[in-house]
């Protein structure tokens, strides 16, 4: 059974839900405390053994390019200052033995596009496909845990969550009946259906183990919802012939391509975090205490004036 070493990142989307912050600046770089998105989702596919990590990239996303490349003259200014914690910072963001390549989709054709197009690079193994969207914060990272799941059933792995049925139309959502703890045999899966219509409320989110079949279907798959060529499209076509799995995954996951998930991830990896944590702790209980006191005494009557 082969070992998953390709990830795929689709990072060519406009990020319009955060305009104007993402006018000029790609939605993958921006910041969750002091990383990336990109970069969340990089040290994930890295933690579960990838080292060859292959972007779908688009016109104004050329800063994270930049990003996981050497930056000479910072790490030279960085060295002279003697700043070597922020040195290795920065060399570390990619470790040795781990390469990118970049390639470019020129026109926004959907998902199930965006991974066609690494089949030149990716060949006939399997791989993975994160999307740095959807920010996972678990003790074992995501990926890692679905590597397991495929290394037991040697099988398509696609990670899920249970989702509210009235959200079901902001996934792709699966029908499927359990197999094994925490995994699911696919049957089906629908793209963004609506709530009456959703087959359960196992919502796909982000993360895909795929082996490389997916493409010939892919090729096929004319556009669907939303005029684009969906990646849920390819997989109900993978359906037909190989045994696909769901995996609901330790962890919690944050939809930051939506600004109250952002907000949301911002909060619990600042809590988490080893430089600031701590006092943005004892900040947010204060803050909070503050709010619970002016919902209690609204109009600021004191004791008397009660």
């Amino acid at each position: 059974m082969p070992e998953i070493r390709k990830a795929v990142f689709p990072v060519a989307g406009l990020g319009t839900r955060f305009l104007p912050a993402t006018k000029a600046s790609a939605k993958e770089m921006m910041p969750v405390v002091d990383k990336p998105l990109i970069q969340y989702a990089v040290e994930e596919a890295i933690a579960a053994g990838c080292t060859q990590l292959i972007f779908i990239s688009g016109r104004g996303k050329r800063a994270i390019e930049d990003h996981f490349d050497v930056s000479y003259e910072l790490e030279k200014e960085l060295e002279q200052r003697g700043k070597q914690a922020l040195l290795e910072q920065v060399r570390g963001i990619l470790p040795p033995g781990v390469s990118t390549i970049f390639l470019r989709q020129p026109y926004p054709l959907g998902l199930g596009h965006a991974v066609l197009m690494a089949r030149p690079v990716v060949n006939d193994e399997p791989f993975a496909v994160l999307l740095a969207d959807d920010l996972m914060l678990a003790e074992k990272p995501v990926l890692a845990q679905m590597m397991e799941q495929y290394r037991r059933f040697q099988a398509g792995i696609l990670g899920v969550q249970e989702i509210r049925r009235e959200d079901s139309s902001r996934y792709g959502v699966v029908e499927a009946r359990p197999w094994d703890d925490q995994v699911f045999q696919v049957s089906r899966i629908v793209e963004k259906p609506r709530p009456e219509d959703a087959p359960s409320n196992l919502g796909v989110v982000g993360r895909y183990i795929l082996p490389a079949r997916i493409f010939d279907f892919l090729e096929k798959t004319a556009q669907g919802a939303g005029g684009e060529i969906q990646l849920t499209d390819g997989i109900a076509g993978l359906l037909g012939e190989r045994q696909v799995l769901a995996y609901r995954f330790g962890g919690q996951r944050f939809d930051c391509g939506d600004k109250l998930g952002y907000l949301q991830a911002t909060i619990a990896f600042g809590l988490r975090h080893p430089e600031v944590g701590a006092e943005f702790t004892q900040y947010l209980n204060a803050l909070c205490a503050e709010r619970q006191a002016v919902s209690a005494n609204p109009r600021g009557e004191d004791a008397q004036g009660a």
